[in-house]
């Protein structure tokens, strides 16, 4: 089974599981209503009924709800259609002997079938839910058939048993009201079902996009490997040639052009090394804290802004090792704080409750409203005129949330000094070694 299916079922499952505790307390409604029932015509109205027979399908009714309680607290004990579909003919049956026992067809309480029949056609599949109907359908033309009759003696003007009619409103209203609440409560379990299934699809889309990135740049990685060795091999004859290394403007030129090259044969060695191309000899140990002193040190040492800080605020000095992706997703932060505020940004560190909590600040325009509403997915970005934005932020937000973290933006006040605000925030745990 592949993952997203096994995420679809274990939704799928977690749903069923609630529709489960749904009916359960239903059950209890149930027990506890016709308690009051049977207690009131029989010892209100004075209307005999045989209450031992009566007491023992309470009695059985309230075992197998206990039963469903056992079994549905177990984390391995899965709550499936088919169960739902054994409660839902059990309560059909308990419903049917009650009514044998208190008038048959006559009793207005039949209308009580109705609700396991909506309740069965909203939780369960078409088949399940026919046979719930047809268990219905047989309760009732045997309750016609086959019942004990129940001796009313008040009569009304119409000549209907005044009693019957007090029973024809209560049931409608007991229906009508269970209907209502636990149909709400069954379709708010549907919808929170929908919406993780709906964001699982999005998760997998956006995980099938960075495979398909992933695999570009790793691909180009192979190929850019070639050209600059080549390079390198040019620009080492050349600094070996006293013609060209008479000329100090030359030279100078060519120890950056060979300075250049072995970043971007650095750069090229991270991209394979991310992607598991090479084995990982570069990941060293070290600590947080001296971690983020060096990806600070590195990005400055190939940006120039005009104000720039790394503030530590009480962050945990643990130990851990090396990570080209967290570098990486920090570089992408810096970057896009720089692009939006070249004269001042600043890098915060602070531990929270076993969490690492990174933020990156400027002072550039902030963030549109509609980029905040769709944070981190692809081609989002301020930066539309120029063609390939939007993937450092969706990086980002994959970055965090492979180490199981979050991420969140907003805007400064002005009294902050505006600008934006991106705030990661990692476990401890998925970092320390």
């Amino acid at each position: 089974m592949s993952k997203s299916s096994d995420s679809l079922f274990r939704v799928q499952r977690l749903t069923e599981r609630q529709n489960m505790q749904l009916l359960i307390q239903l059950r209890w409604i149930a027990v506890v209503g016709q308690v009051v029932t049977i207690s009131l015509v029989h010892y209100g109205f004075n209307i005999t009924l045989p209450l031992l027979p009566m007491a023992l399908v309470l009695v059985a009714l309230v075992a197998t709800n206990l039963a469903y309680i056992y079994w549905s607290q177990g984390p391995h004990r899965p709550v499936t259609s088919r169960s739902v579909f054994y409660a839902l003919l059990a309560d059909v049956l308990a419903l049917t002997i009650q009514l044998y026992l208190s008038g048959g067809a006559s009793n207005p309480f039949i209308y009580l079938y109705l609700l396991q029949g909506i309740l069965s056609a909203v939780l369960l599949r078409p088949h399940y839910t026919w046979c719930v109907v047809a268990a219905s359908f047989v309760g009732v033309i045997g309750l016609t058939l086959f019942h004990q009759p129940l001796h009313v003696q008040f009569v009304s003007q119409e000549g209907l048993p005044s009693l019957y009619v007090i029973g024809v409103l209560l049931s409608f209203g007991l229906t009508s009201i269970l209907t209502i609440v636990f149909l709400t409560r069954i379709v708010d379990n549907m919808r929170r079902r929908d919406t993780r299934i709906s964001d699982m699809r999005q998760r997998a889309s956006e995980e099938e996009h960075i495979v398909r990135l992933g695999l570009l740049a790793t691909g180009a990685a192979h190929e850019l490997g070639t050209p600059m060795a080549t390079m390198s091999v040019i620009l080492g004859d050349w600094q070996h040639m006293p013609a060209l290394m008479q000329d100090e403007d030359l030279r100078e030129d060519l120890q950056e052009m060979q300075r250049q090259l072995l970043r971007c044969k650095s750069i090229v060695s991270g991209v394979l090394l991310s992607a598991g191309e090479t084995r990982a000899e570069g990941a060293e140990s070290t600590t947080f804290v001296s971690f983020m002193q060096g990806i600070v040190s590195h990005w400055q040492a190939h940006n120039s802004v005009g104000h720039f800080a790394l503030r530590n605020q009480g962050a945990a000095d643990f130990a851990m090792l090396s990570d080209t992706a967290l570098q990486q997703m920090i570089f992408n932060l810096l970057d896009n704080a720089l692009e939006a505020s070249p004269d001042w940004v600043e890098l915060s560190i602070a531990s929270q409750e076993q969490q690492v909590v990174l933020q990156v600040r400027d002072h550039g325009p902030g963030f549109d409203a509609a980029v905040l509403q769709q944070l981190g997915q692809c081609h989002v970005s301020t930066k539309q005129e120029r063609p390939g934005r939007g993937l450092g932020l969706f990086l980002v937000m994959n970055v965090a949330r492979s180490l199981g973290g979050s991420v969140q933006a907003r805007n400064q006040s002005v009294h902050n000094g505006g600008g934006a605000l991106v705030e990661v925030r990692l476990p401890q745990s998925a970092l320390a070694i």
